[in-house]
């Protein structure tokens, strides 16, 4: 397949504005900014045709031009990153499958990229699919916690028998009970903003309007159930490290010691 890898980047995050110039140390106190190391992650997936940046801002392009990687410049009224990739999809030459590797993405190993090129492949009809893992209950804890602060840490997933999604949230689901966090790994599946779309799905997407749930949960990736589009959710392993996104400044200290654990300069 023709497969393409997409980092839609935006400067006016509400949560952090300029976060995709936020610069993290690696494993050797190396500081870099979150969209090189996204890029750098991108770079790691073998078997892909092309890795872009998609953005609106001028900042971010300019930063991405020392780092030798193609930019797509999309309009400011994009309002999530599938809506980006759908308009930069556009201006490629018929990719068979789009990657959209969120450009906070920047510790998730290549394999899980893979497992969604592969599962993509195999599921010709499928037409959206996503990764998630177990999540440790050690991380959990540190989760609810968070969310006892008012603070996002994660998005979680829970599916059906077959394994499209039900439904996604930014609370912890589903409910645990007593004793549901004494094993190593929990009940809760974080969801990996990485998503793969067959072009028509992307199209079918910007077409639909935003569902309500969409707009209380802030994730773009409600608007495909509400269509009717199934997600598939593709089981990855839990890495022995922390996979921890760039929502706050508070992220910033734990993201960089997930980089040391995982040996990534």
């Amino acid at each position: 397949m023709n497969t393409v890898i997409l980092i839609p980047a935006r400067y006016a995050s509400t949560r952090y504005p300029g976060k995709p110039l936020v610069e993290l140390k690696g494993c050797q106190g190396t500081a870099k900014t979150l969209i090189q190391r996204s890029i750098e992650a991108a770079r790691r997936v073998p078997g892909v045709s092309g890795v872009f940046v998609t953005t609106d801002d001028d900042r971010i392009a300019d930063a991405c031009a020392g780092f030798g990687v193609g930019v797509l410049m999309t309009s400011p009224e994009c309002r999530n990153g599938t809506e980006r990739c759908a308009e930069a999809a556009a201006q490629l030459y018929e990719p068979d499958l789009v990657i959209n590797f969120q450009g906070d993405a920047l510790l998730t190993p290549p394999g899980f990229v893979t497992a969604l090129i592969d599962h993509m492949d195999a599921n010709p009809n499928t037409d959206v699919a996503t990764p998630a893992m177990r999540q440790r209950a050690s991380e959990v804890r540190v989760l609810q916690a968070e969310e006892a602060q008012g603070r996002v840490g994660g998005t979680s997933v829970v599916t059906a028998n077959d394994g499209r999604a039900l439904y996604f949230s930014k609370k912890l689901i589903p409910y645990l009970p007593k004793g549901a966090l004494d094993g190593e790994l929990s009940p809760v599946r974080l969801h990996i903003g990485i998503y793969a779309y067959r072009p028509s799905a992307l199209a079918t997407y910007v077409a639909t309007p935003i569902s309500d749930l969409e707009q209380l949960e802030g994730l773009e990736q409600l608007r495909f159930l509400a269509a009717g589009i199934p997600v598939d959710v593709v089981e990855v392993d839990t890495p022995p490290f922390t996979l921890r996104e760039l929502n706050n400044p508070e992220d910033v200290e734990p993201i960089e010691a997930a980089l040391a654990a995982a040996g990534l300069e």
